[in-house]
């Protein structure tokens, strides 16, 4: 079959004919019809995060039909429109029996760990194959399954409270969804903090209160616009020291700044008057869980999360088109969220 792989760090994704997965009797093998191209994969082809073993598919994003089964499957039949848990988790150790697989001793990422979604089929554990609505089409569907939970996951880190406001940083394919999650969670006021007036529309258009950091100071913008007091919860979801600093500048007294942003380069806070004085939080998040996957679905089924307007490009299952999104992306430019369509 077809794969775009990860050759070698800090050069261009490549096409391979690689073997089809092999299917364990726990597995089930899913026909690829979308696969979302994140931030996370720029971060993976640059080496900030590294990425084993190498050559690597890469893509964690990813929908399809199942189109076999393994002997011991039971829940999971062929024809079933799937979304998949990017997390493959030994089900067994202290992080996984406590909820926390994202810290699973023998865990691995789609994508990351192991060969991803840029390629027209995978094999996953049932546990992994969550069942896709009709309602959702596939190229939203896969982008449920990181950018919208990773932001689900980072609201609940947040422990925000209905009422209370949210900022977030950057709102590409996280923070569209963190803004309708926040307000689906009962925030009174969302304001988004982009670079990029387009994005800040669709925003607006999702009811957020948009604040151009580009044309002025966004943490003198948000004490303006909440009458000096900050907000409550700040998502920093871009992966800039800057953005994490402003995160958490424009706490009110209490707030929490939930970082999920990706960086190898140090936050310098002022302790007493950002943290300290204000019993602050900074709070880290790391990818989501599969107990929140459900409920968060049933919020895309019943249009309380929409993604029709963030998935705002498709591609073919090519390198060309491929990198050259990555190469955006890389840039902090380009589309809200563009998902690979195989042909």
């Amino acid at each position: 079959m077809k794969a775009i792989r990860l050759i070698e760090i800090n050069r261009p994704l490549q096409q391979q004919e690689v073997p089809m997965p092999t299917l364990g009797a726990g597995d089930v093998l899913v026909r690829i019809r979308a696969a979302g191209i994140c931030h996370s994969d720029v971060h993976y082809r640059a080496g900030k995060s590294p990425v084993r073993p190498l050559p690597l598919t890469l893509g964690h994003e990813i929908a399809g039909v199942v189109e076999q089964v393994g002997q011991q499957v039971t829940k999971v039949q062929v024809g079933a429109r799937v979304c998949l848990h990017y997390l493959l988790s030994c089900g067994d150790c202290y992080y996984c029996r406590t909820g926390n697989e994202q810290f699973c001793v023998q865990g691995a990422m789609l994508g990351h760990h192991a060969d991803g979604g840029y390629a027209e089929y995978i094999a996953v554990p049932e546990r992994n194959a969550l069942h896709l609505p009709d309602e959702i089409p596939f190229a939203q569907g896969a982008i449920l399954m990181c950018s919208s939970a990773t932001a689900f996951h980072a609201l609940r880190k947040s422990r925000l409270r209905a009422g209370e406001t949210v900022a977030v940083f950057g709102v590409g394919g996280l923070g569209m969804s963190a803004v309708q999650l926040a307000r689906a969670c009962g925030a009174l006021d969302v304001y988004a903090v982009d670079i990029n007036a387009d994005k800040l529309r669709l925003a607006a258009k999702y009811g957020a209160i948009p604040v151009n950091a580009r044309s002025s100071d966004p943490v003198a913008e948000i004490r303006r616009l909440t009458r000096g007091r900050g907000v409550d919860v700040a998502l920093e979801l871009i992966g800039r020291p800057q953005t994490m600093q402003q995160a958490v500048q424009s706490l009110a007294i209490m707030g929490r700044a939930v970082v999920a942003g990706i960086s190898d380069q140090p936050l310098a806070i002022d302790t007493y008057r950002e943290l300290i004085g204000k019993e602050a939080e900074i709070i880290g998040t790391n990818d989501h869980l599969l107990q929140e996957l459900p409920l968060l679905i049933e919020l895309a089924r019943r249009g309380k999360l929409n993604l029709a307007e963030v998935v705002t490009r498709t591609v073919p299952l090519e390198a060309t088109a491929i990198n050259q999104v990555l190469d955006n992306l890389a840039q902090f430019v380009g589309d809200v969220r563009t998902v690979i369509v195989p042909e």
